[in-house]
């Protein structure tokens, strides 16, 4: 089988891990994988790389992904799903694996519906994805944050003040939650339960 994977999207933590992992358990099945550049765009205009073990050996610990992203929405192209349904072919695919968030599972989703053999993986620290605990890139936010509230509280007490610290998360405020429980905030707002001041 010849897999394609394929990071789309902002950046998180934790991708060049989930694509390590692909290719090691791919590579234990005896299957190929071809990694496709820049998301959607790769599909679009094919660019792409072979993953094996010798190319993903030491790249957990980088930053970003090294099949790089875009956050190219090839539904809102004309013609776009048509171009990555003839890449699919062309490149011999026989399923292809999408990390990404809303906006890259979402195409992923509606192409899959069109009969492609896609799976979607959830990456974005938000954790605003539906039917999973914990996306990829969430921990990390979550310990980031928790860290920065820890020093600004030890920072807050010691002038006696109070901080307002206001955390990434679009419309969702696991971050805030989690982050904020860890350190022990005195008070978390969250967009799910709405508040006045």
């Amino acid at each position: 089988m010849r897999i394609g994977v394929l990071t789309g999207g902002g950046d998180a933590p934790g991708l060049n891990a989930a694509i390590r992992a692909i290719v090691k358990r791919c590579g234990h099945y005896g299957f190929e994988v071809v990694g496709i550049e820049r998301g959607w765009a790769g599909m679009l205009e094919p660019q792409t790389i072979e993953l094996n073990y010798d190319n993903i050996k030491n790249i957990v610990g980088k930053g970003g992904t090294i099949l790089k992203t875009s956050r190219t929405n090839p539904l809102k192209i004309s013609g776009g799903a048509i171009k990555v349904a003839d890449s699919f072919k062309k490149l011999g695919l026989d399923a292809l694996i999408a990390i990404g968030g809303d906006d890259t599972l979402g195409v992923a989703k509606v192409l899959s519906e069109s009969g492609l053999n896609i799976v979607g993986v959830p990456k974005t620290i938000d954790n605003d994805v539906s039917e999973t605990d914990a996306t990829i890139g969430f921990d990390t936010a979550v310990n980031t944050a928790m860290r920065l509230i820890e020093r600004l509280r030890d920072m807050a007490e010691s002038h006696e003040r109070t901080i307002v610290v206001e955390i990434m998360g679009r419309h969702a405020g696991w971050i805030a939650l989690h982050s904020g429980l860890a350190a022990g905030a005195d008070l978390i707002l969250i967009p799910e339960e709405p508040f006045k001041i």
